[in-house]
């Protein structure tokens, strides 16, 4: 794989948050090409390819990330786990900027050659804008998520200005770990149904083209913000629909609005379920990337086997 930087080496990817869903599935497919993966985790290592960090004060070594083609950082704790209390906002928030502030500070202390720093951030970064299409240069939401994506890529940035960024605005990934978890259960007790008015745009990517996006930023060394999200537009009820159908179960019961405000809180529901926003990946299409899973549909069809 060649290094676009031109600089020796480049065949070694420095991951942080490698346990996690997308990290996983990356550093499987890294190694599966031939890329040597360095991992960054909270614990003794226990392989060569590992590397302690952040369980004390001491800065994450510069020279950890010397001659690396890129680092990814994915770190964060789930969006997933309800209610989002004041104190869980407040994990959802440091568990991805003390993180991310790390990072860009060793990219920063290495100075010129610097690996590509390819930081996570979310699609909730835009809020809900109903009607809109929304591509890379769409402003920032006013939600909670909107300005927890915006601080987090505001630590990411602070890798300097003549750092190599990118900001991987990620949408939610249709994957039984992902997105589908808590609609998997319901779906298979026959509880499903729309969301709310269920007509809202969600927006969606398969895991296999995930993997492969964050790829095609390193590859093609892109900077800035990059919308990691479906290229069609899909309601919940496009999602939830094609998830009972894979199934052979029923999409009937309504969840009503005030309910998932009372179970998992206002900020929850507005930021993942009620949300009304078509992402659209212009950054990746314009530079040639080609999805696998073109529709919600196929993305729901490759996570989940069909009912016997």
């Amino acid at each position: 794989m060649p290094d676009p930087s031109g600089r020796a080496g480049g065949d070694r990817v420095v991951v942080a948050g490698a346990s996690g869903l997308i990290g996983r599935a990356l550093v499987e497919s890294l190694r599966a090409d031939g890329v040597e993966v360095t991992t960054l985790v909270r614990r003794p290592p226990e392989a060569p390819h590992e590397v302690e960090w952040l369980t004390s004060d001491a800065p994450l070594d510069p020279a950890v990330l010397d001659g690396a083609r890129a680092v990814v950082g994915l770190n964060g704790a789930s969006i997933g786990r309800f209610p989002w209390t004041p104190a869980y906002k407040s994990t959802l928030l440091w568990s991805r900027i003390t993180p991310t502030r790390a990072l860009a500070r060793a990219v920063r202390d290495l100075g010129p050659g610097a690996p590509h720093l390819v930081s996570a951030s979310a699609v909730g970064y835009y809020g809900s804008v109903p009607g809109a299409r929304l591509d890379e240069h769409a402003p920032r939401g006013e939600t909670f998520l909107a300005d927890l994506c915006g601080e987090w890529e505001g630590a990411a940035r602070g890798a300097g200005s003549d750092a190599a960024v990118a900001l991987l605005r990620t949408a939610p990934v249709v994957h039984a770990e992902g997105v589908l978890k808590p609609l998997l259960l319901l779906t298979r007790f026959g509880l499903s149904g729309p969301i709310g008015r269920g007509t809202q745009v969600w927006p969606w990517i398969s895991l296999d083209d995930e993997v492969a996006a964050i790829r095609h930023v390193i590859d093609r060394r892109l900077t800035g913000p990059v919308n990691l999200s479906g290229p069609t537009r899909a309601t919940a009820n496009d999602l939830g629909f094609a998830l009972a159908v894979r199934m052979n179960r029923p999409y009937l019961l309504r969840a009503p609005v005030w309910g998932m405000n009372l179970v998992l809180g206002r900020d929850a529901t507005e930021a993942l379920l009620t949300t009304d926003a078509f992402v659209a990946p212009d950054a990746l299409t314009a530079t040639g990337f080609s999805f696998t899973h073109r529709t919600v549909e196929d993305a729901v069809a490759a996570a989940v086997p069909p009912a016997s």
